[in-house]
């Protein structure tokens, strides 16, 4: 049985329960194997838990780039809008791996919680350094309102946080609606007048 196996069962049965809800006996009957069979792959049920964090992240990391390759050459406007609506539909993640995050993110192990903040904040460097050039770009263009960046940065990301959340409220077209809505109120306010 591979280490691949072993994260892949790990992954679904965390996302669908959580880390406290999953005992290691019950990954290894989903592969097919007995429990002590997974040690010869990992230390701890904690070690693999962050084994398959760190596979959610290099995931959220590959589709970044790709994100950052495709806006390349669109405007302000368009790249932040294009960040807004695509993290907010997958946080960058496909379904299970979204799933998993929310809930390790929202109801972190008491034991992990500093070590997966720590991750998931170096992870998100990426996004603050893309998002630190699009607004840096409007400031310089004109288009924007001067602001210290790291301000601009917080204030998209809890537009960003607030319309993911608003996504599990509300059918997909109210939420579509509530996005435009404010989009342009948050885009009126970053532009000069």
């Amino acid at each position: 049985m591979s280490a691949q196996t072993i994260k892949a069962a790990a992954l679904r049965l965390f996302a669908l329960r959580g880390y406290d809800g999953v005992p290691l006996s019950e990954i290894a009957k989903e592969v097919g194997i007995r429990t002590p069979s997974i040690y010869a792959h990992f230390s701890s049920k904690d070690d693999l838990f962050m084994a398959v964090f760190e596979d959610v992240l290099a995931e959220h990391s590959m589709r970044l780039e790709r994100l950052i390759e495709r806006l390349k050459g669109r405007s302000v406007e368009e790249r932040l809008y294009t960040v807004l609506h695509d993290t907010c539909q997958t946080y960058l993640l496909s379904e299970e791996h979204m799933t998993f995050l929310k809930r390790t993110m929202l109801f972190p192990t008491a034991g992990l919680k500093d070590s997966l903040l720590e991750r998931f904040t170096a992870t998100e460097d990426r996004l603050n350094g893309m998002l630190r050039d699009i607004f840096t770009d409007g400031i310089a263009s004109g288009l924007l309102r001067e602001e210290k960046t790291d301000d601009l940065i917080v204030s998209f990301y809890c537009l960003l946080d607030g319309t993911f959340i608003q996504q599990f409220y509300y059918r997909p077209d109210d939420w579509e609606n509530r996005l435009q809505t404010v989009w342009r109120i948050y885009w009126q306010g970053l532009t000069k007048r």
